[in-house]
């Protein structure tokens, strides 16, 4: 298995979640309008963070990939695919963060 495969599995997953939670919701606009600039302004604070420690770390050797499972495409020493796990979790956060708070007012009601 590649390290695309293995993204795509992940963000999949995250992209999954987030339609049953949206497509649930009774306030789906209202919910999309008020989250998507803290979601935007996390995804940009995730990708700079990704871009600085996983090159510190493949630098330092914390890190080691097998040259044929990447995609070839390197943001300094980084692969892309590193990049799909912190998206996978900015999709997924928002989206559990929703189904939970749903499930605790039903229980209070």
């Amino acid at each position: 298995m590649t390290y695309v495969t293995l993204s795509i599995v992940f963000v999949a997953v995250a992209f999954a979640v987030l339609a049953i939670a949206l497509g649930t919701s009774a306030r789906r606009r209202e919910l999309i309008a008020r989250w998507w600039l803290p979601v935007a302004a996390a995804g940009v604070a995730l990708t700079v963070l990704t871009a600085v420690f996983d090159n510190l770390m493949i630098a330092t050797g914390l890190m080691v990939y097998e040259p044929g499972h990447l995609a070839g495409i390197l943001i300094g020493q980084a692969p892309l695919e590193d990049f799909a796990y912190p998206f996978a979790g900015l999709v997924l956060l928002p989206a559990v963060w929703l189904l939970l708070g749903r499930r605790r007012k039903a229980s209070r009601e």
